[in-house]
């Protein structure tokens, strides 16, 4: 279940709406899902200041929950989660590398190395329905490494995604997700968008 970090939910919020990142329509999410809400968490991550902010919470937050486990490295997957860990890293006083999709499956490149028997914090921007965060969780499990936990600036799960390992989130939020054939007439009427970075056929 998901813990959510110091720094109020209402806050949080706030900060997402100033960016313009808190979006209503209709969005096709980047797991196929359509959700009449989207966050774009790059507009939110933009603003230097404003990401320094929410990942100093986040980070804080990852101390309170993790005082008994040592971490060596922040791992993130692409697209989303690069900026993020980026900072997040830099919170903890920690190295970030991120995964991204080689033939449709997360590896290591770029000449980044993830130590046999390293302690990883994974980081996203947001878990939905922690697709990519259970794929990143596997690829730094089969390099040998061993992930403790997973922090996130929004779970738009409720606290309801299983990831195998702890989630501490800035913020829940309840954002109904529906697939496509399962559309509520509402929300059928509403041309979609694909907003996300990643293609979806």
């Amino acid at each position: 279940m998901a813990e959510t970090g110091a720094m109020a939910r209402d806050q949080v919020l706030d900060e997402f709406r100033a960016a313009g990142a808190l979006l209503e329509g209709h969005f096709i999410l980047t797991s196929g899902l359509h959700s009449p809400v989207y966050l774009q968490c790059a507009r939110v991550m933009m603003s230097a200041a404003r990401g320094e902010t929410l990942c100093r919470a986040l980070a804080n937050a990852v101390r309170a929950r993790f005082t008994d486990t040592k971490i060596d490295l922040v791992v993130s997957p692409a697209m989303g989660g690069v900026v993020v860990g980026y900072e997040m890293g830099r919170q903890l006083g920690l190295d970030a590398v991120f995964v991204e999709r080689v033939d449709g499956t997360f590896a290591l490149r770029r000449g980044f190395e993830i130590e046999k028997g390293a302690r990883v914090l994974v980081v996203e921007d947001v878990v939905t329905t922690g697709k990519s965060s259970r794929e990143c969780i596997a690829c730094v499990t089969d390099l040998g490494a061993e992930v403790v936990g997973e922090a996130s600036l929004i779970d738009r799960s409720n606290g309801t995604v299983d990831l195998g390992v702890r989630l501490v989130s800035l913020a829940a939020i309840e954002a109904p997700a529906y697939p496509a054939d399962q559309l509520p007439p509402a929300l059928a009427e509403i041309p979609a968008v694909k907003p996300g970075s990643r293609h979806i056929a």
